[in-house]
């Protein structure tokens, strides 16, 4: 009876996560080992026939494709401002917001809202206000600072990148360290005043281990989605000017669609962005995790 008993549950937690996995394997698997498959062969996206190549698209790739090279560099040094401040903003964000006795829900409200826009709609709004708005404030006010070439600078546009992203992915990790500040017991941030301890002494050493679940989600998000980063880019700058401010997502994408249709090499490109990644965030959650252990 027992064994039945058993075997009756899994079936039906099997049944349950079967739509979902059976999605996940079409939509995603699929593709995946697709893409893989092709990354060796020059086809180009049109042709029924295609020729293998090896691992020579990966060594082209890696050797003599110097905009490729570039993009990688640049996302490199967007996932790093990206990660830091992301989570700096949203932990800030969510004890501000936590803090107060009132209008909390208005204020997550608001912040959250950016998170439901797309990005290319939020992309053609902030061009709006980098290029008209922030010059008619400098023209009109004492802040002169703001009349810069916010899209036609590669120094200035990157921040214009960073500012957009930001506005549009710090409400979605609020909600997350929010709902991990309501879990740290009041008991212990009284014992620690008690004690003696500041706000910012509480903070650190008593709120931040409590939520280190929660900031290894939030790294977890905040790299994931920095490095497949395309939209803000693509609406925002298109990469420019000229290719200085090309992420790896968008040289994938002009190489499969908008230059020589060398879907093959588009798709090694995508598997060294999967392989990029996926070794970056196994570091992350091993650090991480061990954190959590150790706290």
């Amino acid at each position: 009876m027992s064994f039945l008993r058993n075997r009756k549950k899994t079936l039906t937690l099997l049944a349950f996560v079967f739509p979902a996995l059976l999605f996940y394997s079409v939509f995603v698997l699929a593709p995946s080992i697709g893409g893989g498959w092709y990354s060796l062969t020059d086809w180009n996206g049109l042709n029924p026939t295609y020729k293998m190549v090896g691992f020579g698209n990966y060594i082209e790739a890696l050797t003599d494709d110097r905009f490729f090279l570039d993009s990688i560099w640049f996302t490199l040094k967007y996932v790093v401002f990206m990660v830091i401040l992301s989570n700096f903003f949203a932990i800030l964000l969510a004890v501000l917001i936590e803090s107060r006795k009132r209008s909390k829900v208005w204020f997550r409200t608001i912040f959250f809202m950016p998170n439901m826009i797309s990005l290319i709609i939020g992309g053609f709004m902030w061009m709006f206000i980098f290029t008209k708005v922030l010059p008619y404030i400098a023209e009109h006010t004492a802040f002169k600072f703001l009349d810069q070439s916010w899209i036609g600078d590669p120094k200035l546009s990157f921040f214009a990148i960073i500012i957009l992203s930001l506005w549009s992915g710090v409400g979605y990790l609020m909600v997350i360290y929010i709902a991990a500040l309501q879990g740290v017991p009041q008991q212990l941030k009284e014992a620690a005043s008690i004690d003696g301890a500041n706000a910012f002494q509480t903070f650190r050493n008593v709120t931040l281990p409590m939520i280190y679940p929660a900031l290894t989600i939030g790294l977890f998000v905040t790299l994931n989605n920095s490095f497949k980063v395309f939209e803000a880019v693509f609406a925002l700058t298109g990469g420019g000017p000229g290719r200085a401010t090309q992420v790896i997502a968008l040289n994938i994408f002009e190489e499969a669609f908008s230059m020589s249709n060398r879907y093959g090499y588009a798709s090694a490109k995508a598997m060294i962005l999967f392989m990029i990644v996926f070794i970056i965030t196994i570091v992350q959650l091993w650090i991480m995790k061990r954190r959590e252990v150790e706290v």
